[in-house]
């Protein structure tokens, strides 16, 4: 049998091999451990504030998954990277907050709502597709249509694929809470998936249509089409931009409610129908609606919380009116740039003048919700 040390005493002697030395065994509370936190009583996980009266399913799984040292870290950052920088500093934008951790996303986005999502989108464009080659609609597609997506609507992707890859990506890597880098990143998601589905339609109506629909046309038109060289602009600016807070609201603002908009809303959405087209509108307005619904939707949300914080408010204005300052000149004048296309297809129900003053209007309405100002003469 063995021996049992004494109460309150370290078992030092060994069991017929002598004694030994043995570090005595010092049970202590760990600081996290010992802390009382608010709620520690209960039985629910209530260590952060809920928006509403009781926690979502999004913010249960969501919030503080990523702890930091103003939060129960208390020996610092735990993670670092190669450059010598610690965790997720705020310094990475020009933006300041007395709470990082008060932003919910509007969406409510985690794992499970961000696979569903995207399911439903795909499947959208996928059943759309499917019925209009079931019913065999493109024998009643006016043919002049053709070269219109085959240049316009195909080198939309490369703009949605851009801002995907090089404006939401990194924008999500460097957003300082799990709140703003997992709406950040579903957006991320929104773009790349998007960009795929218009090239994979390309693909689609090159089959359809053989030699009569140029799959190809669409790389010439984003590198070296006039029309398109103020969107190209725009969109790489944005990529090399590295405050994440500031691409967020470039893109999200500026960009899509005055370039993107105007294409997918104004340009295909009324050029189409006419041209016995039904099918490309259905596939764009996929994301369209995740831009006015969700997209914009939570960047409105996030910057309002940066303009209403007690502390930084004023100074977040007045920084977030030298973005648009800095960056509504660029969309624009891309914006302006697509007017050629506008004359284009064969049949034209709106004119370029009336279909930008749409976007205008909606833009500066954005502007208005924020409480921000327009800039002087940026809209003419």
């Amino acid at each position: 049998m063995s021996e049992l040390a004494p109460e309150g005493r370290a078992f030092t002697k060994g069991l017929g091999r002598g004694d030994r030395s043995i570090p005595q065994i010092m049970l202590t509370d760990a600081e996290a451990g010992a802390a009382e936190f608010a709620g520690s009583d209960s039985r629910s996980y209530n260590y952060f504030e809920p928006k509403k009266r009781r926690a979502t399913k999004y913010e249960d799984v969501t919030l503080d998954v990523q702890p930091d040292p103003e939060r129960y870290l208390t020996q610092s950052w735990i993670l670092g990277w190669a450059n010598g920088d610690l965790g997720y500093d705020p310094k990475w934008t020009k933006i300041q907050s007395s709470d990082w951790h008060a932003f919910r996303d509007p969406n409510e986005e985690w794992e499970k709502t961000i696979y569903i999502n995207n399911s439903n989108s795909v499947r959208q464009v996928t059943n759309a597709i499917e019925n209009a080659q079931s019913e065999n609609v493109f024998q009643y597609w006016n043919k002049s249509w053709l070269p219109i997506i085959a240049k316009h609507v195909s080198a939309w992707a490369h703009a949605d694929y851009g801002i995907g890859m090089y404006v939401f990506l990194p924008a999500q890597r460097a957003a300082p809470t799990n709140m703003h880098n997992n709406a950040i990143a579903v957006n991320c998601m929104h773009k790349l998936r998007t960009s795929q589905d218009i090239m994979l339609y390309n693909m689609e109506l090159m089959d359809v249509f053989g030699d009569e629909f140029d799959g190809e046309v669409h790389k010439e038109t984003w590198l070296e089409d006039p029309s398109w060289q103020g969107v190209r602009e725009n969109v790489e600016r944005l990529m090399n931009a590295k405050d994440w807070a500031e691409t967020t609201f470039a893109s999200n603002i500026v960009f899509e409610p005055l370039v993107g908009d105007l294409l997918r809303s104004q340009f295909v959405a009324r050029f189409a129908p006419p041209h016995g087209d039904s099918l490309t509108p259905s596939v764009i307005s996929v994301s369209q609606a995740e831009f006015t619904e969700r997209d914009l939707n939570y960047t409105r949300d996030m910057m309002t919380e940066f303009l209403e914080d007690e502390t930084h408010g004023e100074e977040n204005k007045q920084l977030m009116e030298g973005w648009l300052e800095e960056w509504v000149p660029y969309s624009m004048q891309a914006a302006k740039g697509l007017e050629p296309i506008w004359s284009e297809p064969e049949v034209q129900p709106v004119s370029f003048e009336d279909s930008f003053e749409q976007v205008k209007n909606r833009f500066e309405g954005i502007l208005s919700d924020l409480g921000l100002r327009v800039p002087e003469g940026a809209t003419r």
